[in-house]
């Protein structure tokens, strides 16, 4: 199971980095864009530095996602991609949702196969819940 977990891992991440570089690149062939995907894309164009923005996250998520030392890390900077992909498809197209799920259901392993390198982030956030809530209790 180890090892198809790696191979997923490998996928995943070369897969991201080939979807981020052809945001700069553009040597995969676009579909067919319908007249709200066309204006909501041109919009994302005129703000010039979104697309390059979301294309190096994807690169840089990918790379340590193929690592294994940086997988954790690389989950979670790809977690906002993967959410926006999905809700893209869900709204936009639903018809092409497939590959996001795909690619989403393979995140999920990660962060799953990851709980454990997480729980310092969670107990960080529930000391400073405390601290929050104490000051706000003193502040009545």
């Amino acid at each position: 199971m180890k090892t198809v977990y790696n191979i997923l891992c490998i996928l995943f991440g070369v897969g991201m980095i080939i979807f981020g570089a052809n945001k700069f690149f553009n040597f995969m062939p676009t579909p067919k864009l319908t007249p709200e995907q066309l204006e909501m894309f041109n919009a994302f164009g005129k703000i010039g530095w979104l697309m390059p923005l979301i294309a190096i996250t994807e690169i840089l998520g990918g790379l340590l996602v193929l690592l294994p030392k940086t997988r954790a890390v690389g989950a979670l900077v790809m977690l906002p991609i993967i959410i926006g992909i999905l809700a893209h498809h869900f709204h936009h197209d639903p018809a092409g949702i497939v590959p996001g799920l795909v690619f989403a259901v393979i995140l999920l392993w990660i962060l799953w196969e990851n709980r454990k390198k997480y729980s310092q982030l969670m107990n960080w956030y529930s000391k400073a819940q405390f601290f929050i809530e104490l000051f706000y209790f003193f502040s009545l």
